[in-house]
């Protein structure tokens, strides 16, 4: 069972961060952003040159970065007594203005209900609590961004690094407050890659990092660091029976999340695109058995009516075999092998690759149907709104 180390609500998935109080009433800021009063001036701390050589120093990234990693305490509105449940999460300084990254499920807790925010307070490492305005939310990646007033503060912007070359094996920190235990460490190393992991919405959060690092509830937005000391992803998930952290925890990767800030920056929402079709993986031996042309790609299952895939022409199988452990695989419709060339050699990989390109985008498919090969031009649309799963 996957469970959010931001839990608000016990779900058969949960989201991996935020434990929840009780209620509070509490509304007192002296630094909102937005706040009136006398100017004071920010410090910010900028840092250079660790992990070099290769190293992995644990204590020189946490003394580095770990002031940079913020607590922080959503305001959920309820009917119950008090009129409120606070929700507790981490996050991370991305600049010195005062932006704050964390999980979408920190500020707008887990789905599908979705209750309300009140407030939101951000807690730096120093003791300073000051509220934070809700920028946007991206539920299909779980990512949001905050904003808080910069002034009198002191700021440690965690530099962002890249994802998409991570190898299994490399070491990482997680910094953040499970339990509520504010500015913990734990270190561990990448356990895999590439991995899918589910979202506020009914769409699945690609090339997610699986690691070994010590994530539980109240982890949630917090940063996962690399050698240098540069943020990799931000701590989202765990997989537990218990509902503690087993060593298999999951973070957002943060080439996703870079989109997802930059979007949430100029606009306040995040906008993904839609191709509209179902697929499942082919693999050599079914590959065979379906008389395909090729070993791998995404496999058909479903088109949704009216859908771009719909109206460019894509079809899923009318037929239905089974095969090894599966039942009713669809025969004789169309596999996907590539998108503006990049091979899909799975059916995530399709996902991803839509899920990458921007609404309104025309890309080109090549597509096979038994033997025979073939490129189609497909204008994709704005992903639609879903509820979010249920579990």
């Amino acid at each position: 069972m996957r469970r959010a180390a931001a839990a608000l609500v016990v779900a058969a998935v949960a989201l991996a961060g935020c434990s929840s109080g009780g209620g509070s009433k509490s509304t007192d800021d002296t630094n909102a952003s937005g706040a009136t009063g006398p100017v004071q001036p920010t410090h910010v701390r900028v840092i250079s040159g660790l992990g070099k050589g290769g190293s992995f120093d644990a204590n020189a990234i946490y003394k580095s970065y770990g002031p940079g990693v913020v607590t922080v305490i959503s305001i959920l509105s309820t009917s119950g007594p008090g009129g409120g449940q606070a929700a507790q999460g981490s996050g991370f300084v991305i600049d010195k203005t005062g932006y704050i990254a964390t999980n979408a499920h920190v500020v707008r807790g887990d789905a599908p209900k979705f209750p309300p925010i009140k407030q939101v307070f951000v807690q730096f490492s120093d003791g300073n609590k000051v509220g934070a305005k809700v920028v946007g939310a991206d539920l299909s990646s779980d990512v949001a961004l905050l904003k808080v007033n910069p002034s009198g503060l002191n700021l440690t912007p965690l530099p962002l690094g890249a994802s998409a070359k991570l190898e299994v094996g490399q070491p990482v920190a997680a910094i953040g407050s499970p339990f509520g235990e504010q500015q913990s460490l734990s270190t561990g190393v990448i356990s895999a890659v590439n991995r899918d992991i589910d979202s506020l919405t009914q769409f699945k959060i690609g090339n997610a990092i699986q690691t070994d690092a010590a994530i539980n509830h109240g982890n949630s937005g917090g940063p996962l660091l690399d050698a240098k000391g540069h943020v990799i992803g931000i701590n989202s998930q765990i997989q537990s029976t218990g509902g503690g952290g087993e060593g298999v925890g999951f973070a957002v990767p943060i080439d996703t999340v870079k989109r997802s800030l930059a979007q949430l920056r100029a606009k306040g929402s995040v906008a993904y695109a839609f191709l509209g079709v179902q697929s499942q993986d082919l693999y050599p031996q079914l590959a065979r058995r379906l008389g395909v042309g090729v070993s791998r790609g995404a496999l058909v299952a479903k088109i949704e009516k009216g859908s771009p895939a719909a109206k460019a022409g894509l079809s899923a199988g009318k037929g239905k075999v089974d095969f090894q452990d599966q039942r009713d695989v669809p025969s004789g419709g169309d596999v996907i092998v590539r998108v503006d060339g990049r091979p899909v050699q799975h059916a995530d990989d399709l996902a991803n690759l839509i899920g990458s390109k921007a609404p309104n985008q025309t890309v080109t498919l090549d597509v096979y149907r038994g033997k025979s090969h073939r490129t189609v031009r497909v204008k994709l649309a704005p992903r639609p709104a879903l509820k979010a799963p249920s579990g």
